[in-house]
């Protein structure tokens, strides 16, 4: 009966909302995706329109590439030649796959040239070294990211493979879209849906549930907040692989310069994943799985250059900065 009642459990977030101008001097746009280092998904959505323009489709394009290394020893990771090699220039980023954060040793590399590690109880003692016990309950392959072509031969001793990121790129027609007010973030009836109501809706387009709620339709009930309205075409993007912030930097730029020249679309919206296991969120916040393992974030950029961003965690994880 426990495990029944586990199951049933919705698993809790944090969830912290806020909105700024681009133009504002204290906005922390740039501070925010600089410090959300381990990226694994990245979406984008733009209503009433139906083919990208030439400077975002080279973005999308241009997003790898990433590598792969099997069986790294941890000690590469502090040789003096790789730290000069790499992690003084300031642009790479490493992370252990196919690991769970609650159960296995978990590694990450940051940008600042810390290593971050994330060990279980035997290892941590093996290991001699001084740290502090995690929050969760418990605790293989390393992926990287790096601007310098040098990682391949680098690492050439070892089984190392070269990935692209995997992009997939649809036109939703006749698509329901909540109305959205810069101002009013927390919505207001018959006059705009909230930040929340938003990202939920969000998360059933990026996930291609329908949204018609239907009675026959026993998979899902969900239907468009409302106010909405009927848009006829609608892009999505959806970049799938490592990450790096640098380049969600530079997207998040060109969107925001979307509204330059006259446009139907009132908003447009970038959302960023980080890896379920990664062992920290925002810079060096300790991050755990527990039922969710989330940590992302979403950016509603509004035509007069208002935003709304949304940060979300699980809710043993500290709060989003």
């Amino acid at each position: 009966m426990a495990t029944l009642r586990n199951l049933r459990e919705v698993p809790r977030h944090l969830l912290v909302c806020e909105k700024s101008n681009f133009g504002h001097e204290k906005s922390r746009h740039r501070q925010l995706v600089e410090t959300h280092y381990h990226n694994y998904r990245v979406s984008f959505l733009i209503p009433e329109c139906g083919i990208l323009s030439k400077e975002l489709k080279s973005l999308v394009m241009e997003t790898g590439p990433y590598y792969s290394v099997k069986n790294l020893p941890l000690h590469e990771f502090i040789s003096q030649e790789f730290i000069n090699t790499f992690v003084k220039k300031g642009a790479c980023y490493a992370l252990t796959y196919n690991t769970n954060i609650d159960e296995d040793n978990t590694v990450a590399l940051l940008p600042n040239g810390k290593l971050i590690l994330s060990l279980d109880k035997d290892t941590y003692e093996e290991t001699g070294l001084q740290g502090r016990p995690s929050q969760y309950s418990g605790r293989k392959v390393m992926k990287f990211s790096a601007e310098e072509p040098t990682m391949m031969s680098y690492f050439s001793s070892y089984q190392i493979q070269e990935h692209q990121p995997k992009i997939a790129l649809s036109v939703l027609t006749d698509l329901q879209c909540p109305a959205l007010q810069s101002h009013v973030l927390q919505g207001e009836p018959e006059v705009a849906c909230s930040a929340q109501e938003l990202l939920d809706w969000l998360g059933a387009v990026f996930s291609h549930v329908s949204l018609n709620n239907e009675p026959n339709n026993f998979i899902s009930t969900y239907c468009c907040p409302q106010p909405s309205a009927i848009v006829a075409k609608a892009y999505l993007c959806t970049i799938t692989g490592f990450l790096l912030p640098e380049k969600i930097g530079l997207l998040l730029e060109q969107l925001r310069h979307y509204f330059d020249e006259p446009k139907l679309a009132p908003w447009v919206s970038l959302s960023v994943q980080g890896f379920a296991d990664s062992p920290v969120s925002w810079r060096e916040n300790e991050h755990g799985f527990r039922k969710g393992g989330e940590h992302l974030y979403n950016f509603v950029i509004f035509n007069n250059q208002d935003y709304w961003l949304q940060m979300a965690v699980g809710a043993n994880d500290d709060c989003p900065p």
